[in-house]
């Protein structure tokens, strides 16, 4: 039998989880235009974020999207050919090889970033810098935050980590 205080805590489960959607489909509209824009898949985009602050080798990479080595192989021998990324021999590990943005890279890495703050603006402008310091910190709980790019997280969005 249910008591009224657990049929609350439904409803309010039910919501929260409304609400995280609906706030994850505005996340994925605002990177998808962003990405559209400079003729990116929403997983390159993701790869430009992962790559601004660190040289990952392939499988590590892999390992942040959540997907297969081959996958991520076509995907950046693609973004290679675009002169956005590179790859290099890795110093540890001679079978292994490291890949990084190039500047042109960078460059459109960091256009994105600010691509994507303007479009999530008009949301996140809405909140008070307390209310918007305590979802960072309630979505950091969740544990989508600082976890490696492997949800949307990474972009899951933009992974600034």
């Amino acid at each position: 039998m249910t008591s009224h205080r657990d049929e609350g805590d439904a409803a309010g489960d039910e919501a929260l989880r409304d609400a995280l959607v609906q706030t994850s489909y505005a996340v994925v509209d605002a990177l998808t235009a962003v990405a559209a824009r400079h003729e990116l898949s929403l997983t390159l985009l993701r790869v430009a974020a992962i790559l601004r602050d660190r040289t990952p080798t392939m499988s590590e990479l892999a390992q942040h999207l959540g997907l297969d080595r081959s996958s991520v192989t076509g995907l950046v021998d693609r973004a290679v050919a675009r002169g956005l990324l590179r790859r290099s021999g890795d110093e540890r590990d001679r079978r292994s090889s490291r890949v990084a943005l190039t500047d042109a890279g960078h460059e459109l890495a960091r256009t994105c970033a600010d691509e994507v703050d303007r479009e999530l603006a008009p949301s996140i402008t809405r909140l008070t810098a307390a209310q918007r310091g305590q979802l960072t910190r309630l979505l950091t709980a969740l544990g989508t935050v600082d976890r490696p790019a492997g949800g949307i997280g990474g972009i899951g969005g933009i992974d600034r980590g």
